[in-house]
């Protein structure tokens, strides 16, 4: 639901407990003809039986038809209309790494990238490059010099940095350098607005000086610069949905949404384990959990059908620690579908299960694509996820007379 109005006006306060556990891209499609997809073929007994007890059905991102990116489609499982609320994978990324970021800056998420020797992209991310090369190539980037700014250049994570400019009269409007293809070259930043020409002609100028600084490093001989954007203009979740909530991510840009909606973002280790462990060590502070497997959006991108259903298995082996927390009410979805026969995000609606005592219940047994087809959720839009959850948790109240 876009209108927060009626949520602000039916939510109540209470002490029900919500844990959302998304699998990143978890949505999938047979490799062959009659074929499984991964979440079909993963052993999964203990999703399984959440989706018995509870009720299942497909969301859609966005739109039907329309492929979603991380930030949009994490936007609208969180309750948020990405449509109207738009969030810059710049700003998520800047966020996400704990970067001071102000109101006047433009941020960009960058990728390493390798050229071949026409200049044009062999590897978007440079075989995911170890995290401390990145560190060595950022601090060579900040060796840039443009007239009037700052420039602040930051590790992420494997092949991804971000990129700060500080200045007055900056603008965010601006096009991508990504053309999200190979054997092309990267692309110039335009502005999409009058008031940008000035960003677009410092970021060009950057982009020419990274390449001369870069042009020697390999596999990371260039970079790659996305979602450039400012701070942007979004209520939290505890005003809107009434909420004390957290968030148990791995990856920076998951923890720049949820700590721009409201979450407190809680430290964890990098396994699936690790996050449950985070979940165990925090339950009674918080009355809403947003736990994320990142690594099975980055299997199906790679095209390993087999390590995202071993992923898949693995989040499944740790449901029953959930469980045994007794929370009121489990969700447990994707953000998107990022099929392996495609290694990309895609269009096709995600499979999702809510389990309470309340939720009702349907006759999916299995937690899938088709099975939930069935479920009793139909397909709705992802935004209405959160008032189900709230509902289920008796967080909402009665609408009129």
């Amino acid at each position: 639901m876009g209108n927060f109005e009626l949520m602000k006006e039916l939510k109540i306060a209470g002490v029900g407990k919500i844990v959302l556990v998304l699998l990143d891209g978890l949505g999938g499609l047979p490799m062959h003809k009659g074929g499984a997809t991964e979440l079909e073929a993963a052993r999964t007994p203990n999703l399984d039986a959440l989706a018995a007890e509870g009720i299942c059905g497909l969301h859609i991102p966005i739109a039907p038809g329309i492929t979603p990116g991380s930030g949009p489609s994490h936007l609208a499982v969180f309750g948020y209309d990405p449509r109207i609320y738009s969030i810059g994978r710049g700003v998520l990324e800047s966020v996400g790494i704990g970067f001071p970021l102000e109101r006047q800056d433009v941020a960009a998420r960058g990728n390493f990238c390798s050229l071949d020797e026409q200049g044009q992209i062999t590897d978007r991310r440079a075989g995911r490059i170890a995290t401390e090369l990145n560190r060595e190539l950022c601090a060579l980037l900040r060796s840039v010099d443009l007239p009037g700014v700052d420039i602040f250049v930051e590790t992420v994570k494997e092949h991804r940095f971000i990129l700060v400019l500080r200045g007055e009269g900056l603008s965010g409007d601006l096009t991508e350098t990504d053309p999200q293809r190979l054997g092309v070259s990267p692309l110039s930043v335009n502005a999409m607005s009058p008031e940008a020409e000035r960003t677009a002609n410092l970021v060009n100028d950057f982009i020419e000086q990274a390449r001369m600084l870069l042009h020697d490093q390999h596999p990371a001989n260039m970079m790659l610069l996305r979602g450039f954007s400012k701070w942007p203009d979004i209520p939290s979740m505890q005003e809107v949905f009434g909420l004390n909530p957290a968030s148990i991510a791995v990856y920076p840009m998951y923890r720049g949404v949820a700590r721009l909606v409201g979450m407190e973002p809680l430290e964890t280790g990098p396994s699936i384990s690790d996050e449950f462990d985070v979940l165990e060590q925090h339950f009674e502070d918080h009355d809403f959990f947003y736990l994320h497997v990142k690594k099975t959006d980055s299997a199906g991108e790679d095209g390993d059908f087999d390590r995202k259903v071993a992923l898949i298995e693995e989040t499944d082996a740790q449901i029953p620690r959930l469980m045994a927390l007794e929370p009121d009410v489990v969700i447990v979805t994707g953000d998107h579908s990022t099929p392996s026969l495609l290694k990309a995000h895609s269009w096709h609606p995600v499979p999702v299960l809510i389990r309470s005592q309340r939720s009702g219940l349907d006759n999916v047994t299995v937690f899938s694509e088709r099975a939930c087809a069935s479920g009793a959720l139909g397909q709705f839009p992802a935004i209405d996820i959160m008032p189900i959850a709230l509902a289920n948790a008796m967080r909402l109240g009665k609408y009129g007379a």
